[in-house]
């Protein structure tokens, strides 16, 4: 068997990267793809390794000859590279497909090895690899039968977004015999490059054969085993993170990216916290309804969104600011006060940073649980020279809950002593208390020195649609910050949201009901582990503490290396004294694989110890 590589491509969309060398020699973590793919193939004893050159060829050869690879490379040149598609490539390449088995790959694929152990241990002779479509993929698709034959090979103008789910995409691997070269594949390239010409896809002859009544030509599908095709610069950060050297690497790499883990369609998220059961299909369905319109159309200014805030919480218009996340408000409210700051540590972060930290007059509990009541606030702050007094409630990520009276309490203590409370609830729909909310008109109205603030996101289930808000009696606050915000903070999803959110108030309070439960069988699950102190709480995420000799930085990195589950290291966390995590809580078969995980990674007198095998 031999391997053909297609390296000729300009490889545009990489920009500079492509400036002085080809696609192919683009560095993914400081290895070239065309490299690493070498690499690969020269450790299946192939006959040889064919690679078609086109743009800055000479530097390629030259770069290849001095890698060392024991396979025999031979190299074919395509003179007009810049005025071809690969399907001329490939038709350099005939005589080669029709001398023996092969193995055909594009040069600008990255991929672990078991990619190409799934094409070879396939005994069917004429392979296609393929992935299931994802919506970040791009290119040819196919559709395939009961048993794997491909039906149909579909481009960029036969893709019908609504059959999504039938589609799997071309990893843009193939394995071919010499006899379907020879009796399918080169006759077909033959014709269809004379017919319609050299600046096409070699895919496109595929799209022909697979219209035979035989085509003979099957796919395999590629399950786990990790691939990226990298186009561009962005494919190349992603490729990036998921080839990243060693555990610690790949962790850091997408934590830096605060999100968008639809790019990772195997992740499951365990740091940020949303709610699991919210919103609803229906909720969900009336959005989708109206994507078309509200996409084209602008959004309300904040009048409008403040007044749909207020009518969802029974509160005044001119009491309500609303936020692009709650993170906008926070960083405008934190602005504003000056004086010391108090506050309970450990906790969330975004009010820290907003601040220097001889600004804060920081609380430390003194128990193992990071637990306290109103009273040690009160008491503790009751002689500090304080404006401004921070409680978020449940706390993160402790998951500490003060009662709603208590919390009035404290509300009437800070106002005696002309103290402004900040309370952040935005986790207090997941507390055990009903009616724990304190985003009451008679309320605020009663405590003039009260501010509440709450991410729509957390409770809600809508990180995507970025929403918080802000509320307070005083409305000179309130015109502050609506004056430090820009007046289309919120987009038209976000505003329709809003709209609409009211209807589904049962909805709501019986995803709430539901997440309750699953909450309490995934503590019960989490404290069958010797391995973890779970750490009470009314949020919808949990504490733990990690005994014996791993870390907490162990753990997090060994559990998305081996198990796709990214989770939260607290070890560096302010106030916290010991190796902790932090666990979203999720749906039951989610929360299921996270407490099977850590069984398996934290077997008692088992410590941890990581040897990366790079994947290549």
């Amino acid at each position: 068997m031999q391997g053909i590589i297609l390296a000729a491509g300009m490889g545009k969309r990489l920009k500079e990267l492509t400036n002085n060398n080809t696609k192919s020699m683009v560095k993914v973590n400081g290895v070239t793809m065309i490299e690493r793919m070498l690499r690969q193939l020269d450790s299946l004893q192939l006959s040889k390794i064919v690679v078609v050159v086109g743009y800055k060829g000479k530097e390629l050869i030259e770069f290849v000859s001095g890698l060392g690879v024991t396979t025999s490379i031979e190299y074919i040149e395509n003179e007009i590279y810049d005025k071809t598609n690969n399907i001329y490539s490939l038709y350099l390449a005939k005589d080669c497909l029709l001398t023996e088995d092969t193995l055909l790959l594009e040069s600008d694929l990255i991929f672990e090895s078991a990619v190409l152990d799934k094409l070879i241990e396939n005994p069917y002779p004429n392979l296609a690899l393929v992935a299931k479509y994802e919506s970040w993929m791009d290119g040819t698709v196919v559709t395939l039968d009961e048993e794997n034959n491909i039906r149909s090979f579909l481009g960029k103008k036969d893709f019908q977004y609504e059959e999504r789910h039938d589609y799997y995409k071309t990893v843009n691997i193939y394995k071919f015999s010499k006899e379907f070269s020879a009796t399918h594949y080169v006759p077909f390239l033959e014709a269809y490059s004379k017919a319609l010409g050299n600046n096409e896809y070699y895919e496109q002859v595929l799209k022909v054969i697979t219209m035979l009544d035989k085509p003979e030509i099957k796919a395999t599908l590629l399950e786990k085993e990790l691939w990226y095709e990298i186009d561009d610069v962005q494919d190349l950060d992603i490729a990036e993170s998921i080839f990243a050297t060693s555990p610690e690497e790949k962790l850091n790499k997408i934590q830096s990216r605060y999100g968008g883990y639809w790019r990772y369609p195997s992740l499951i998220d365990f740091c940020y916290l949303v709610n699991p059961f919210y919103p609803s299909p229906k909720l969900l369905d009336e959005i989708k309804a109206n994507f078309d319109r509200l996409i084209c159309d602008y959004p309300s200014g904040i009048e409008v969104n403040s007044l749909l805030a207020a009518k969802y919480f029974g509160l005044k218009k001119e009491h309500v600011v609303v936020g692009n996340g709650a993170a906008e408000l926070i960083k405008s409210l934190m602005e504003i006060f000056s004086g010391k700051i108090g506050m309970a540590l450990p906790t969330f972060e975004e009010y820290v940073n907003r601040k220097r930290f001889d600004d804060l007059v920081p609380f430390y509990p003194d128990n193992n649980n990071y637990s306290y009541t109103a009273n040690d606030l009160m008491d503790f702050y009751e002689d500090k020279d304080i404006s401004v007094l921070l409680l978020i409630n449940p706390d993160n990520p402790s998951g500490n809950y003060i009662n709603k009276s208590e919390v009035l309490e404290m509300a009437i203590w800070a106002e005696s002593r002309k103290i402004t409370l900040i309370l952040d609830e935005s986790f207090v729909d997941f507390a055990d208390e009903a009616g724990a909310t304190l985003l009451q008109e008679e309320i605020l109205s009663s405590h003039p020195n009260l501010i509440v603030l709450k991410s729509i996101s957390k409770s809600f289930g809508v990180p995507g649609l970025r929403l918080g808000i802000l509320a307070a009696h005083n409305t000179d606050l309130i015109d502050v910050i609506r004056k430090d915000i820009a007046i289309w903070n919120i987009n038209s999803f976000g505003e329709f949201y809003m709209q609409i959110f009211e209807k589904y108030k049962d909805d709501y309070e019986n995803a709430m009901n539901k997440f309750k439960l699953v909450r309490r069988d995934y503590i019960e699950s989490l404290t069958t582990l010797n391995s973890i102190r779970v750490v009470p709480s009314q949020a919808n995420y949990v504490l733990c503490e990690i005994l014996g000799s791993a870390t907490a930085k162990e753990v997090t990195e060994a559990l998305l290396d081996k198990f796709n589950l990214l989770i939260k290291d607290l070890s560096q966390k302010n106030g916290l004294n010991g190796e902790y995590i932090r666990l979203a809580v999720k749906r039951p078969e989610e929360n299921e694989k996270m407490v099977a995980a850590l069984k398996e990674i934290l077997e008692p007198n088992n410590i941890i110890v990581e040897v990366y095998e790079q994947k290549i």
